[in-house]
């Protein structure tokens, strides 16, 4: 694991981590209190903030930049188990009870992350029981969120999943737009939970659409017509590409 370098929040920084759904029904001089000894990190892509196994010695929030989380399997893949954006926290729990992580998190951009001390973040949490109602119901929350986005998930078709996921990355606006894949195309498969080769293939379908990707760069012409797609597949975009993970 690579040495980082900690520097003091900004007050973007620290509102940004203000707002994570871990702090969700904390009134504002507590959320302050918990950041109080935050500091952040700088990581380029590549860089592992953590790996499975480690002891966990803090609760991170991902400021700016994309990461993902994935585990080692037996046969020696890996598994990409969430994608992290911009407010996005973890490990809340393993942060809370002192424990190894689960799995490994990984930065697949450029990407700042803020620190919490988890021995600190206990120490007030013992001051104040309040706080631990309160992650603990907020973690509850977020869970149930990601049965349900699993959940949704499964019930699609690969080229929905594709759609639905390059509409979440257009700006307000009927478009034309041009926007940017955020990481590597593989890693979107597997975010997506689909094999590489299903996904050229999806892009390849979108282009019926008026979706057009070379590289990393995406022209949509309607966001429309995507976010019909992710809902219904249309026979327009040819025959449904399976579930194929």
């Amino acid at each position: 694991m690579v040495r980082l370098h900690m520097v003091a929040p900004t007050p973007e920084d620290l509102r940004i981590a203000s707002h994570v759904a871990v702090f969700d029904g904390l009134k504002p001089d507590v959320v302050s209190r918990l950041l109080a000894p935050a500091t952040v990190l700088t990581l380029k892509q590549g860089d592992c903030l953590y790996r499975q196994g480690d002891l966990a010695a803090s609760l991170y929030i991902v400021i700016a930049g994309w990461m993902k989380l994935y585990r080692n399997t037996r046969s020696g893949d890996e598994a990409i188990i969430h994608v992290l954006a911009t407010g996005e926290s973890l490990p809340e729990a393993a942060a809370l009870t002192r424990a190894r992580y689960a799995a490994s998190a990984e930065a697949i951009s450029k990407v700042r992350v803020l620190q919490i001390p988890a021995d600190y973040l206990v120490r007030c949490i013992r001051e104040m029981p309040d706080i631990a109602i309160a992650m603990i119901a907020s973690s509850s929350r977020r869970m149930q969120r990601l049965v349900q986005e699993i959940e949704h998930l499964k019930a699609q078709t690969g080229i929905q999943r594709v759609a639905e996921f390059l509409a979440s990355l257009c700006p307000p606006g009927a478009g034309p737009h041009m926007i940017k894949l955020p990481y590597d195309k593989t890693l979107i498969a597997g975010h997506l939970g689909l094999k590489p080769e299903s996904l050229s293939r999806a892009f390849a379908k979108l282009r019926s659409i008026g979706v057009n990707i070379h590289a990393s760069d995406v022209v949509v012409r309607e966001v429309a017509k995507l976010k019909c797609l992710a809902i219904s597949e249309r026979a327009d975009v040819g025959p449904a590409l399976t579930h194929q993970h």
